[in-house]
């Protein structure tokens, strides 16, 4: 019977041991050149030292390869094959979010979220990396730790599913409403300051996807819970520091706002109105210069969807002030132009000098002028 071969797998230790020979460089000169000390590379070399995160990237630097090219091979080594330590595993998930090597971090996690004390730690990682705008390694984090959570009715869990909508909304329609018909059930197992956030985003959302039916329903639930937490909460904050991204009251001004463009869609313009009338009229006692921008972006948006809605019920008296507003905006403009004549078709009144000024923005949208001179 013959020797069966044992094929070893070559390691980290093995590459840098072969690099030090092909290079004929003494211990020492290898541990200059990596700025990392002599004993140290010994230790790692023979393996009675575990490779920290730095050490780890100052000698593939002094190796010459790129960025991260051992962190597949360390991930098995240190993290995978070994019970992970803290100290090591949170240093490469970091390293390898900032290099995008997003199969290194699954690779890990995958075993540490069988153990659950790692949960909250993954949570506060995952959290980090989506304030330091690594949306891409964030995502799959949130995703082990949603999947791993021990209480299903837990916050954190919530929370997970809300960072998940809101990093896999896109300009791809149809993945963004799989993202919120995902999300939504878990909007009331948020905290209040985080609800609010989430509604209204859920309702841009389904704004922008004209799903009115949707959309209606949040921006009551979203106008109530503003207005219960503005009775006792301070700005929507916890320990002092404001939780949601704007005070309380900008909330219910958001869902007058959502719910005056579900009214116009189905012809309810007085309601509309009545909306708008509702969140110009926003105000806090001593404001701050944050309160008043919000308050004069308000008033802003009042005073335009009052002319488009008083235009849509057939009133033209503002129509010379709707245009000056306007014009300045060219977007707005645009979609003024083409409002005004939809209006104007429909209740017959006069445009003329609408048409004569703005000629070449309405052949700009297709629109036959002629149809109304």
């Amino acid at each position: 019977m013959g020797v069966k071969e044992v094929i070893l797998t070559p390691t980290i230790s093995s590459h840098i041991e072969d690099y030090i020979e092909q290079q004929g460089y003494k211990l020492q000169q290898f541990a200059n050149v990596c700025s990392v000390n002599v004993g140290t590379i010994s230790a790692i070399i023979n393996g009675t030292r575990p490779i920290a995160m730095n050490q780890l990237d100052q000698i593939t630097a002094g190796m010459g390869l790129e960025k991260g090219y051992f962190y597949e091979m360390y991930a098995v080594e240190f993290l995978v094959k070994t019970a992970p330590d803290w100290r090591r595993l949170e240093p490469f998930l970091y390293r390898c979010a900032e290099l995008n090597k997003l199969d290194c971090i699954k690779k890990v996690v995958i075993e540490v979220t069988e153990d659950r004390t790692y949960t909250s730690k993954l949570f506060k990682v995952a959290e980090n990396m989506y304030n330091k705008d690594m949306k891409s390694a964030a995502f799959v984090l949130y995703g082990y730790v949603a999947d791993g959570e021990k209480y299903q009715h837990s916050e954190r869990l919530a929370l997970c599913q809300y960072r998940m909508f809101l990093l896999s909304c896109c300009s791809d329609q149809k993945a963004s409403e799989r993202a919120a018909a995902r999300f939504e059930p878990f909007v009331d197992r948020l905290e209040e300051e985080y609800k609010l956030d989430a509604l209204k985003d859920l309702g841009e959302l389904y704004s922008a996807l004209h799903d009115f039916d949707r959309l209606y329903p949040l921006t009551l639930k979203l106008e109530k819970l503003s207005k219960v937490m503005k009775s006792y909460k301070n700005q929507g904050e916890i320990d002092g520091k404001r939780i949601c991204k704007y005070p309380i009251y900008v909330y219910t001004g958001y869902s007058l706002l959502m719910r005056a463009s579900c009214y116009s869609r189905i012809g309810k313009y007085k309601e509309a109105l009545q909306c708008t009338r509702n969140y110009y009229q926003l105000a806090v006692p001593y404001p701050t210069e944050e309160d008043i921008l919000f308050i004069d972006k308000f008033k802003k948006w009042s005073e335009l969807n009052t002319y488009l809605f008083k235009l849509k019920m057939g009133q033209n008296k503002g129509l010379q002030n709707y245009i000056e507003y306007v014009e300045g905006d060219e977007e707005e403009l645009v979609i003024a132009l083409f409002n005004i004549f939809q209006a104007a078709n429909r209740f017959k009144f006069d445009i003329n000098f609408v048409l004569r000024k703005y000629k070449d923005r309405f052949e700009s949208l297709n629109i036959d002028s002629n149809l109304l001179i």
